[in-house]
């Protein structure tokens, strides 16, 4: 009962929906399974309640005489008045802005930001997408007619595993279907990652979900990110593995590595694979000019006929940045959104430090002119191209199989070129060099039989110099077994033998006696190397007569 006799509105436990107090007992009977309250109960959905907080820890509210005593006139003026509150709060993780020009409004894949909200969150995590609208750069599996479009449209969220290269949104995805799954059923949403969760934690979260399920009807998705680092006996015992089967979890997982490597292969048939692209430079530019137009940040234009830049009124905002810095961000990152737009936040926390010092020129005061993020500014904080790649997962194998492949057909500038992804990745010099050893024999053989001897060579030179000077002696070697003429005589020969000795049905046979080797007495006396001529004595017996 609110001041002054007024009604207040609570929420049901179950289920998350407002309504009087007065009818909260008859709508928990009927979300427990009993009959169905009185129709008009007035209940509307509400946003603002928490997912950590547990349902059978609240009170069911009772209604008291004085409650039905209450004029409808009373109730109908508390209802207003919450719901209005209710609704300011109604989005979350909305953030307090500075007021903007009244025609920069906020979109629903948009969210406006100030740059004082950069000194509480890296710019990575304020502008992580809520809406399926705002996640660019997945359309072969967020398409019209894809299996995760057609899931959501249908609110039934399967187990799911998204596969994809690091910062290509799969932990936005993840809370994107959690949150359009909680808007249609009644949903509990768990984030867990395998950096920071042991067993223990895992178990009391299903114990949970087991409450969750058996006492409010309440489905639990649980979001657990580098599932590829929790090994394949805890994916299973005891952990995820039953209770996947039995409906008790929803599992999300979001691995970098193959799931066909990580993955134990029964949690994995229980799941259903969703491969995430590495995002392209234009969804790169698109995520960049988003975060940029929400901090109120301006890109300048060349005007072509007058040659000045645009955006020179004093309306515009005291930040800009250069088309070009935007576009050597998207390329330089490799298709790493978080990458990008830290790369970004430093860049804009860079300028405002140097725009806040002291300056000797009194014609330049603090913030007063306008401060230009330019590519070299970008340049400078991100130092190197942001590299994919990792020396224990698939991308080791796929970059070794490239760089095999263009050997082989002698294009030696782009095996250099796989040749530098992996040694700038961190690769062990010492791993290329045995492959090209192995490369001599199986692609070069006979038709260059120096080919063994440089790739030998570099082996050695790799081993006693070390990175980064072993660098030009492998580059030598790619380049020479490239251009080298090519001959799989010797591995298809060997192939062919070893194939025959597998496969040969039956006992082996024996070395025959004339290829024997005879040390001792007994052994000439048994028939060991009767027989055998040497092909260089015999020769010269001919040819001397």
């Amino acid at each position: 009962m609110a001041a002054g006799g007024q009604e207040v509105l609570v929420q049901c436990p179950v289920c998350q929906r407002g309504m009087q107090s007065l009818r909260i007992n008859a709508h928990l009977d009927h979300c427990l399974g009993r009959p169905e309250p009185e129709p008009g109960a007035g209940a509307y959905s509400s946003s603002s309640s928490s997912s950590e907080e547990t349902p059978s820890k609240r009170r069911r509210l009772s209604p008291g005489p004085q409650r039905q005593r209450e004029g409808e006139g009373q109730r109908e003026g508390q209802r207003q008045t919450v719901g209005q509150s209710l609704s300011q709060t109604q989005i979350p993780n909305q953030t307090q802005i500075p007021s903007r020009a009244p025609n920069q409004t906020q979109t629903p894949t948009q969210r406006l930001l100030s740059l004082g909200d950069l000194e509480t969150k890296p710019l990575a995590e304020l502008m992580r997408p809520s809406v399926l609208e705002a996640l660019v750069g997945q359309h072969k599996a967020l398409g019209e007619n894809t299996l995760l479009r057609t899931l959501l449209e249908s609110h039934e969220i399967p187990s799911l595993i998204l596969w994809g290269p690091p910062g290509c949104g799969k932990t936005s995805l993840a809370h994107i279907l959690a949150q359009n799954s909680k808007k249609h059923n009644s949903t509990r949403f768990v984030s867990l990652s395998a950096i920071n969760a042991n067993t223990n934690n895992i178990r009391e979260m299903i114990k949970q979900a087991q409450n969750e399920r058996r006492h409010f009807k309440r489905k639990t998705i649980v979001f657990f990110d580098e599932i590829h680092r929790f090994n394949k006996l805890q994916q299973v015992k005891d952990t995820f593995l039953p209770h996947v089967e039995c409906g008790t979890l929803t599992l999300i997982g979001a691995t970098t590595e193959n799931p066909s490597f990580q993955i134990n292969a029964a949690l994995l048939s229980r799941c259903r694979v969703i491969v995430l692209e590495k995002l392209s430079v234009e969804a790169m530019e698109s995520i960049l000019l988003r975060a940029a137009s929400s901090l109120g940040i301006s890109v300048l234009a060349q005007d072509k006929e007058a040659g000045s830049v645009g955006g020179s009124k004093e309306s515009d905002p005291c930040i800009c940045i250069e088309p070009e810095a935007i576009r050597t961000i998207a390329y330089l990152c490799d298709g790493d959104a978080r990458t990008a737009l830290n790369g970004l936040h430093l860049a804009i926390q860079g300028k405002l430090a140097v725009a806040k010092k002291p300056q000797c020129d009194k014609q330049q005061n603090t913030l007063s002119k306008r401060i230009v993020i330019q590519e070299v500014d970008i340049k400078e904080g991100l130092q190197r191209s942001h590299i994919l790649y990792d020396r224990a997962g698939e991308e080791h194998y796929n970059c070794i199989s490239a760089l095999h492949k263009t050997m082989r057909a002698s294009d030696e500038s782009t095996a250099l070129y796989w040749l530098a992804r992996m040694l700038e990745g961190g690769e062990d010099p010492l791993y290329v060099a045995r492959r090209l050893v192995r490369f001599a024999s199986e692609d070069v053989g006979l038709a260059d039989p120096l080919a063994l001897t440089q790739a030998v060579s570099a082996f050695q030179g790799c081993h006693l110099i070390g990175m980064p000077e072993c660098e030009v002696i492998l580059a030598q070697c790619v380049m020479y077994l490239a251009r080298a003429p090519k001959s799989v005589e010797v591995c298809v020969a060997y192939g062919a033998v070893k194939d025959s000795v597998r496969n040969h049905k039956g006992p082996l046979p024996c070395v025959p006696l004339h290829l024997r080797n005879a040390p001792t007495k007994l052994m000439k006396d048994l028939g060991y190397g009767k027989g055998y001529i040497h092909p260089g004595f015999s020769k010269q017996e001919e040819e001397h007569g």
